[in-house]
């Protein structure tokens, strides 16, 4: 889309200044720049009827002053009587400059623009634009609307407007290519929208006549077409890399070789698979059959089992080579860990920890014997993907928590196994209940399995929702559990106090910090240990602290959402959490998850501020009166978007510059019917194209 021979300093006006200025926005090329579109319009083509100035909104007037009134400190007060409605509205100035005092003289007639405001008095309009008509003719109007950009300090609008104006022009005169992808095939797909260059020239500059609400919520056809170009683009560019690994050759691995050891598996266990469990082995050991390397997401819910279906795809996959298992905390690797080792052990099979904690001889050891094949099962956590771990056949790859690696974190054990022959096999795993809407568009390149099955005798977790001003009962309730030889968790967003003052979203929902919370519960609980783990520790520092309270060396733990990943302590019956209001439904049910594991009862606390709006209250119903984390998911998506429910848009997953997943999900379901003609008829030049202008950010490139 862009001309590469055109830098943004190539634009009159553009010097390393103002380009700060512009990086500050995300704007690094003349794409960016052509796609920071309007966030609002101002309506400057017409004078505002008498009917439509409501306090708040955006309003023109033209009339004459009837009175004028110097201030102290240099600031005026006129008096403007509106030819609209022949009544007053003052126009105010703190500071009056140059010809404002001139221009705002008692007899003048004047064009003012800005947002009306209601005081004890009447009406007013606050340094206001303005356009002097001395002869009392109204001065000619806008043509189109004028476009709101978002800025930053130092940026005018004004000055915004002046550079997008020489690109738009570019754009018109065909110095900037820009095709969409559907424009050629649009009376075949039976898409009926405008070409994107006239899409992006209209929404910068929409005319006097449009449809400014359906501009300004993103319905608009010119809007549509974007968002179908976009939405396109990644689900081709993932269809493309998909196609791509499929002509890759992986370790054909037949479940029939070892059906004995299978069943003899099956039998060891303590417990019976559930038959989602069973469903979805076999639908990975149908993958592993194949030649063609298996790219598997299974999504469960909390405690839906997935451990034991990554074992069984492990015992299928190591008669043929080695197993790398990835997960994102040390905890969680050392606790696949001990779970592997012991179910497979009695199959002969050699499982090992690749720890950050080894010291040098030890890893050296590891690292040699993973090297010879002698290691069959590796577990660990980012220290697998460093260059000095070579494997000897690597067949299989499962990553746990999948979501908390990006893209390349993901591929590289797979690139490096390739480098020494087949491709092997891929298994990703989540306990984060993906809406389908959502997963159709993020996971677009994998194959999809759903653990939707709670095993037998679980019981289900009672939530209840408290206000703060009962903290007295749930710490005698934390009290009693421990007393009884149970562990509790208490979550809080915040580490320290002062993080409630860091932004607008904190000072207007307060929250409880953990380190405060630690010094009550030490005081309020005497005889019961109390630990505090959080992001600001050290790797080594949180391992510990979840290592002991998981050996019940702690009866508390006072965590930050830290625990959101799956470590298992079944002794843990009781979680209190902390302003859920200012957490998703999804991660509020993954934090829930972490009790439940045991016999005994279980209980989550759900401790809000008072005065709650509707919607937050409606948002903890969902949570008490539900416990299945993909219906908890899809109302996550409908009240909070997709941005919440990944939470900052997973580490490395698709970040859309416009599409948002539960407004445009008709959009997502019409793309969905479609995509295999539009990966038939698309040239590949054309989506080379549409990936410089969509995917040419951050992670997306990963795609490129």
């Amino acid at each position: 889309m862009i001309n590469h021979e055109l830098p943004l300093t190539g634009l009159k006006g553009v010097g390393p200044k103002l380009l700060g200025k512009l990086e500050q926005l995300g704007i690094y090329s003349l794409t960016d720049l052509l796609l920071h579109l309007p966030f609002r319009y101002e309506d400057h083509t017409r004078l505002t009827s008498a009917a439509d100035m409501i306090p708040g909104e955006f309003i023109v007037i033209f009339g004459q002053v009837s009175s004028s009134q110097a201030l102290r400190k240099g600031g005026l007060i006129a008096q403007l009587v509106t030819e609209q409605s022949k009544s007053e509205i003052a126009i105010c100035f703190f500071k009056a400059f140059g010809r404002v005092r001139s221009v705002f003289a008692q007899g003048q007639w004047v064009l003012c623009a800005g947002i009306l405001r209601e005081n004890n008095f009447g009406y007013e309009l606050v340094h206001p634009e303005w356009k002097s008509a001395n002869n009392g003719q109204l001065p000619v109007l806008e043509t189109h609307l004028r476009p709101v950009y978002r800025s930053c300090e130092g940026l005018a609008q004004a000055s915004l407007r002046r550079i997008m104006d020489q690109a738009l022009m570019l754009l018109q005169q065909g110095h900037i290519h820009c095709s969409s992808l559907y424009s050629s095939y649009s009376e075949k797909l039976s898409i009926c929208l405008p070409d994107l260059v006239d899409a992006i020239l209209y929404l910068h500059r929409p005319d006097g006549h449009c449809d400014k609400k359906a501009l300004e919520q993103r319905y608009h056809p010119a809007w549509q077409a974007l968002l179908v170009d976009e939405l396109l683009t990644h689900q081709l560019s993932l269809y493309h890399a998909r196609c791509e690994l499929d002509q890759q050759q992986a370790q054909t691995i037949t479940i029939a070789y070892c059906k004995q050891q299978e069943q003899q598996f099956l039998e060891n266990l303590p417990f019976n698979l559930t038959q989602a469990q069973s469903r979805v082995s076999q639908e990975i050991y149908d993958d592993l059959a194949r030649s063609r390397p298996m790219q598997r997401l299974v999504q469960g819910d909390v405690g839906a089992g997935k451990t034991v279906v990554a074992a069984l795809a492990a015992l299928a996959a190591v008669k043929y080579g080695q197993v790398a298992v990835l997960a994102p905390l040390e905890v969680l690797a050392t606790q696949h860990y001990q779970t592997l080792q012991c179910w497979l052990t009695p199959f002969g099979i050699s499982t090992v920890l690749l720890s950050g904690r080894l010291k040098k001889q030890a890893r050296e050891q590891v690292l040699r014997d993973i090297k010879s094949g002698e290691s069959q099962v590796i577990v660990g956590t980012h220290a697998l993907l460093q260059n000095d771990v070579q494997y000897a056949s690597l067949n299989l790859v499962i990553i746990d928590e999948q979501h908390r690696f990006g893209v390349e974190q993901r591929s590289l054990l797979s690139q490096q196994a390739s480098k020494k022959g087949k491709m092997p096999h891929q298994l990703f795993m989540t306990a984060t209940p993906i809406p389908r809407t959502l997963a159709m568009t993020l996971y677009a390149d994998l194959d999809v399995s759903l653990l939707d099955e709670v095993p037998k005798g679980r019981r289900p977790i009672k939530t209840i929702a408290l206000a703060n001003q009962r903290r007295h009962e749930v710490i005698a309730r934390v009290r009693e559990n421990c007393m009884n030889g149970q562990q509790a968790y208490w979550v809080c967003t915040l580490i320290e106090a002062s993080e409630n003052s860091a932004s607008l979203e904190s000072s207007r929902l307060p929250g409880q910090a953990a380190q405060a919370l630690k010094k009550i519960l030490d005081k309020e609980l005497p005889g019961l240990n109390v630990g505090l783990v959080h992001g600001r520790l050290s790797g080594n520092e949180k391992n510990q602290l979840l290592t002991d309270f998981k050996e019940h060396k702690l009866d508390v733990l006072v965590a930050t959402t830290v625990i959101e990943v799956g470590v298992d302590v079944p002794n843990a019956s009781l979680m209190v959490i902390e302003n859920p209001e200012r957490l998703g439904l999804a991660q509020l049910h993954q934090l829930r998850g972490r009790v439940g594991r045991g016999s005994v009862q279980s209980y989550c606390v759900l401790m809000y501020q008072a005065l709650l709006s509707e919607q937050g209250y409606q948002r903890l119903d969902v949570l008490r009166e539900s416990s299945d984390g993909f219906y908890i998911a899809e109302q996550d998506l409908l009240l909070r978007g997709p941005g919440d429910l990944l939470g900052a848009r997973q580490t490395g997953d698709l970040a859309f510059r416009f599409v948002d997943l539960s407004r445009d999900d008709y959009l997502v379901r019409f793309i969905k019917s479609h995509d295999i003609d539009f990966l038939n008829l698309i040239k590949e030049e054309e989506l080379r194209a549409a990936k410089e202008r969509w995917l040419s950010r951050k992670s997306d490139a990963a795609l490129m």
